[in-house]
């Protein structure tokens, strides 16, 4: 396009020129050797460029002429060009698709026709082919020539660490990410690589500084980088937690700004400030986390501040986090568990029914046989809450990759990746173990809960070798035949069945049931 403009402003420039000329007639003398020449002005300017042309185009003839071999050499040369770069890219289709044969003979023919030193794509495509045939051996060759040219050392370093990890050598693997990353921190699959390499070996600062490098080369967008580095930040505070508390608070305090509601920073933070006694700041914090999600171990390290309180003062935080987030399952398990603990049986069932009604699953009722066992001492019920306990949905967890965890942590023990535990259920679609259409419920499991067993004058209410033994007197006595019964046959004989809890007890004060007649009273102790 510029070129047309200007052609086409040259070609104005000279018609005006010729324009100007003619509006202004002369002639135009010369004398040579003493001959006059005499013209008109327009001929001489006419003459004179036409001069100028022939010269050109004599000169491109001649300049033609003497570089024709060279421009037949560079026509053949292109062309050989053109087909080694068609076989080459016909390869690395083929190779792509996982056509050994064709990505094998496209390389053989792309080296032929192009220089391998010129084009590095040709030894990516015989690596790729060799790995297709399963020939790792000569395409890790082919990787590590790769790394003595900067120009495919990048490319050379990740096919070195894909085929350590594929043998298991994590160690060759790390080295082979640190160097790539150490060069090239902008390689996503190095950096991340890297980052929990150094995150597993504890080597928090490393990893923050890469993360640092990562941000600022723009391989992760800010949210995402904030969020990980509040969680490099939690990891080195909770090592620094025993020896360096003012460490550990500031690297806590610091995820926090990063990550307000993540809540293992805050627990970190204020278990720092309770060693140096900031009782009011640990707590200001653990309570804008129970507001902003109340999660269970943030209400029990507030509940349990201080070593030293009473389950009085303990029941009283609980009281104070439960009027910050009313009908809450969380607010009413953890006031439950402090009234337990102080005996106030009524207040414990009263606030663990109420959480079962809202969320019926396992901690309600395992909070219920607690306290069941304590008050009544009843097995019975005791066994009942339990078995609603075994059919209710499991309570949350740490999670990550399937592993299970009573604590959070920064890496996955599985896969070990970074920020890897979620707070949610162990299972996505937790079913029913019992009854796939049982619906768990608290009323209908106060409507079969039995009624407290009457404590016997002779012996406490709560002796459980009581109940052993009345139950396996039952047995015993429900498996012995009656008179009126046929006698059985010596094929329908069968041995007696034991009791589920075991045969019975060698106290020599209890006389065997199987021995007597037909007993009239039920087998007691005394």
């Amino acid at each position: 396009m510029v070129k047309l403009v200007i052609f086409a402003f040259l070609i104005l420039a000279l018609g005006y020129g010729f324009s100007w000329l003619a509006d202004r007639p002369g002639d135009l003398s010369l004398i040579w050797e003493g001959q006059l020449y005499q013209t008109r002005l327009i001929v001489a300017a006419s003459a004179l460029i036409a001069l100028i042309a022939a010269v050109m185009v004599l000169w491109w003839l001649l300049r033609t002429l003497w570089m024709s071999p060279y421009s037949v050499t560079r026509y053949f040369r292109a062309r050989k060009r053109d087909r080694g770069y068609q076989a080459l890219s016909t390869g690395l289709i083929a190779a792509g698709a996982g056509n050994a044969l064709m990505a094998r003979k496209m390389a053989a023919r792309s080296r032929g026709l192009i220089r391998a030193d010129q084009e590095p794509l040709i030894a990516l495509l015989e690596a790729q082919a060799a790995l297709i045939e399963g020939r790792h051996d000569e395409a890790r060759a082919k990787f590590e020539a790769m790394t003595n040219d900067p120009e495919t050392r990048e490319l050379g370093l990740r096919g070195l660490y894909l085929e350590a990890k594929r043998l298991g050598a994590n160690e060759a693997a790390r080295q082979y990410a640190e160097t790539a990353a150490d060069n090239a921190p902008y390689l996503p699959w190095a950096a991340q690589a890297t980052l929990e390499y150094r995150s597993q070996a504890g080597r928090w600062d490393d990893a923050i500084r890469l993360l640092e490098q990562q941000k600022a080369g723009r391989v992760v967008d800010k949210a995402e980088a904030d969020r990980l580095r509040a969680v490099l930040l939690t990891a080195r505070a909770t090592e620094k937690l025993e020896n360096d508390p003012a460490g550990a608070r500031d690297d806590a305090t610091h995820a926090l700004k990063l990550a307000a509601d993540f809540e293992p920073a805050a627990i970190v933070a204020a278990k720092a400030l309770f060693r140096e006694d900031k009782l009011r700041k640990a707590a200001s914090i653990l309570e804008q986390a129970w507001k902003s999600n109340p999660h269970p171990d943030v209400g029990r390290t507030y509940v349990r501040a201080r070593s030293g309180d009473s389950a009085a003062d303990r029941l009283k935080r609980a009281e104070r986090l439960e009027g910050m987030r009313p009908n809450n399952v969380e607010s009413l398990l953890l006031v439950a568990q402090a009234a337990l603990d102080t005996q106030d049986f009524a207040k414990a069932r009263t606030k663990a029914e109420a959480a079962a009604r809202i969320e019926p699953r396992e901690a309600a009722f395992l909070l219920l046989a607690d306290i069941e066992g304590t008050e009544t001492g009843d097995q019975g019920r005791v066994r009942h809450w339990l078995a609603q306990a075994l059919k209710a949905p499991r309570d949350p967890a740490w999670v990550a990759d399937g592993f299970v965890s009573d604590k959070w942590l920064p890496l996955s023990p599985v896969t070990g990746r970074l920020d890897a535990f979620v707070w949610k259920a162990p299972f996505d679609h937790v079913e029913n173990t019992v009854d796939a259409n049982t619906t768990i419920s608290i009323d209908s499991a106060l409507k079969t809960l039995p009624p407290v067993r009457e404590a016997r004058p002779e012996s406490p209410a709560g002796d459980h070798r009581i109940i052993e033994l009345e139950r396996a007197a039952t047995i015993a006595e429900a498996a012995r035949p009656s008179a009126k019964s046929p006698a059985p046959t010596k094929q329908a004989i069968s041995p007696e069945p034991r009791p589920f809890f075991g045969g019975l007890p060698d106290d020599p004060g209890v006389r065997n049931p199987a021995a007597e007649p037909e007993p009239k009273t039920r087998l007691r102790l005394f």
